[in-house]
């Protein structure tokens, strides 16, 4: 026993065209325009649009093949970029850690330990506060005035913690890009919260 299935008549549309915008009834699966008339009218936008698109797809690709090129510097530089954008935001409201003075200049995110001599603690929080660029260019950091500020902030205990020896930390790609999403993540919900 066969049975008959009903076609729904299609339902009227809006021509698309601006000039248009007459109703019709579709003779087609994606009919947008009333009439041929109407679609080479409105040709360009579709032209225009699709080539746009075509624009965000090939950038979107390129992306990818920057992203696959990277080496473990690349991604180590992306994270420090991150993590000291974030430390700038956090102590934004304090004063340079080494001088102790707020000014209109530059701001760096200084390592009490340099990243040089400790590697491994890097990306420590409490080893990297807001300083400003003369101390922490020309007086390479001003470690004495440095130390006695960050006992203050810290405590004796932590910054102890610090100059002790750490355990060698060589970083994968994947914890790299891990601490790089999470530090751009804590930056924007500082900025949301400034804002």
């Amino acid at each position: 026993m066969r049975v008959a299935i009903e076609k729904k008549a299609p339902k009227p549309k809006t021509c698309r065209n601006p000039a248009c915008r007459g109703s019709f009834v579709p003779q087609r699966l994606g009919q947008a325009v009333c009439s041929p008339k109407c679609g080479l009218a409105i040709k360009d936008v579709n032209q225009e649009r699709a080539r746009k698109s075509l624009d965000q797809v090939g950038r979107a690709e390129i992306r990818v093949r920057k992203e696959k090129l990277k080496s473990r510097a690349d991604h180590a530089r992306d994270t420090q970029q991150a993590f000291n954008e974030w430390v700038r935001l956090r102590d934004a409201d304090l004063p340079c850690v080494s001088c102790g003075r707020h000014h209109d200049g530059q701001y760096h995110a200084g390592h009490y330990r340099t990243v040089a001599a400790n590697p491994e603690i890097r990306f420590e929080p409490l080893n990297v506060h807001k300083q400003c660029a003369p101390c922490n260019n020309h007086k390479s950091g001003d470690i004495v005035n440095y130390r006695i500020e960050l006992v203050k902030r810290i405590g004796t205990e932590a910054v102890e913690w610090l100059e002790g020896p750490h355990e060698a930390k060589k970083y994968t790609v994947e914890e790299l890009k891990a601490m790089t999403a999470d530090y751009r993540a804590k930056t924007r919900e500082l900025k949301g919260r400034a804002a």
